[in-house]
Parts: structure tokens; sequence; C-alpha cells
């Protein structure tokens, strides 16, 4: 399932390979996309750079041509030599962009739009991301105040707000709140100051650490798997996600799951080390 880091590897994977090459051709099966293609061709443009926000990817072409995609469950994108086999199906393909050594193909994208600047700034859902945890530069004091913004909000639901926070998923949602021993279905509203705080940093901390990779300018496919205990064993790389009824590594109390909010996205928490009421 795609989250911040996932997008924000793909990015910087594609970036490395695409970027200051120019397309030798594009396909995509997507009309919108097509239609852009034939009235103001992609072929010939210089791919400028890939970028990611949040859950979001932008690539730029020269011309002031950018393709925004997102995602959400089952898109990826892929890379390949020309003439390589792809690992998934033709009909699961959506896009290609070709470059003379590489060719960047996304499958099962089910959001892909051509955006002028003016345009990519007006995009509902994208103009009102709020700071993005992988950002090259970030101020934990933004991100406490957007939190305190929505005291309302259970705290799970709100670290998955994408204005308040950009890219921060499931995964991680309660891999932060057990880090900071705060239940998930507090109300913001009822944290303190340092609590706030741990949530921020420590979100932009974990996130950070799934995206660190010593390939320096290499082109590389992350195979690894989301870590936040810090354990180099795969069977101890989470501290509560996918763990119901399996005891805390903490305490040892029996981990518990459940839906919330409105997209019912399962959370998962210990109830002992982080108790429903003020701690």
């Amino acid at each position: 399932m795609p989250e911040g880091d996932t997008i924000f590897r793909a990015a910087c994977t594609l970036h490395k390979a695409l970027a200051g090459q120019v397309v030798t051709g594009f396909e995509t099966v997507l009309p919108k996309l097509s239609r852009i293609d034939v009235d103001d061709a992609i072929a010939g443009r210089t791919i400028i750079g890939v970028n990611a926000k949040g859950k979001w990817m932008s690539m730029q072409f020269s011309g002031g041509l950018t393709l925004l995609t997102h995602m959400l469950m089952n898109g990826s994108w892929h890379i390949y030599r020309p003439g390589e086999k792809w690992q998934r199906p033709a009909i699961d393909m959506r896009i290609v962009v070709k470059t003379e050594k590489i060719w960047a193909v996304a499958f099962k994208v089910p959001v892909a739009e051509f955006h002028t600047d003016d345009t990519l700034r007006r995009r509902r859902g994208f103009r009102t991301l709020g700071q993005d945890v992988l950002a090259p530069v970030f101020d934990s004091a933004i991100s406490v105040e957007s939190l305190r913004a929505h005291g309302d909000l259970q705290v799970g639901v709100a670290l998955l707000t994408q204005s308040i926070m950009a890219g921060l998923g499931n995964v991680f949602k309660s891999e932060v709140c057990f880090a900071c021993r705060i239940n998930p279905f507090r109300r913001v509203e009822g944290l303190r100051s340092d609590q706030l705080v741990c949530l921020v940093e420590t979100a932009r901390k974990v996130m950070l650490a799934n995206v660190t990779e010593a390939s320096g300018d290499q082109i590389t496919t992350y195979t690894g798997m989301r870590r936040t205990t810090g354990s180099a064993n795969t069977e101890e790389r989470l501290w509560v996600y996918g763990r119901r009824a399996e005891p805390c590594r903490k305490c040892g109390t029996s981990i518990e799951s459940r839906k919330q909010g409105e997209d019912a996205r399962t959370t998962f928490w210990c109830p002992l080390c982080q108790p429903l009421g003020a701690n």
C-alpha cells in the first residue's frame, strides 16, 4: 500500500532515471491524458524532474507541463530498459513515458492528470496539502499548530489528514502513536504540547529512517520492508501494526485493533502502553 515513504522513494528513483532526458515516446490508455498528448505532444519534451509531496507525485516536463499522479491503494510506477520484460501484465498499464535509456511505466494508477503551473496550484486536494513530513526543510512548529487547530479530531484520524501533515499513512499512524504512548482514539484537544511535538517529530523521524539509502547516484529499487523498532529481525520490525492479539513488545499485553474514521482504516494499539485516559 503506497504511503508517503513509498512515493518519496519512487520519485527519487524516477528522478535519477529520467531527469534531463528527452521523451522519445508517450503512451496511455487514459483518454484525458491522450487528448493532451494529441494536442500538445509529450514526445520531444525534456523531463525536468520528478518530485513527491505527501502521497502525490509530479513529473515536470519542459514547456510548463506537469504530470500529477496519485497511487491511492494499488497504483505503482516501474522503470525498465527498452525491451525489458515488465513485471506486471500489460492490461494493468496506464502510462508509459519513454526515453532512449529508460521507460517509466505506471500500473493501475487511478489518478493521473496533466497540469500547468496555474492549474496545479488550484488542484483540489493538492493545493491544501499540509507540510510534507519528508520535505528537505521541515518546521515542526508548523505541523504542531496544524494539529492543534483540529482539536476535535481523534489523533489517529488527524495523523492521516493530509491537509494537516502530508505523507503519513496507516502503518506509520499506529506506529507513531505507540512510540509516543498516545492512544490513537484520544482527541487532539486533550493532548499536551509535548505530546503534539512528539507526534510530529516522531512521524518525521520514522519516515526519514525508511527512505534513507546509500546508493549515491545509482538507480535503485527499494525492496525492504518498513521498520520502526530499529530491529534487524524482520519478525520484529514494527511495534503494533498488523499484530492484533500478539504480545506488546514493551509490556506483553495483547495488541488490539479496530476501524477508525470515516474511511474505516484499521488502527492498532497497546491498551496498557497507550491508555485512553490522559497520560
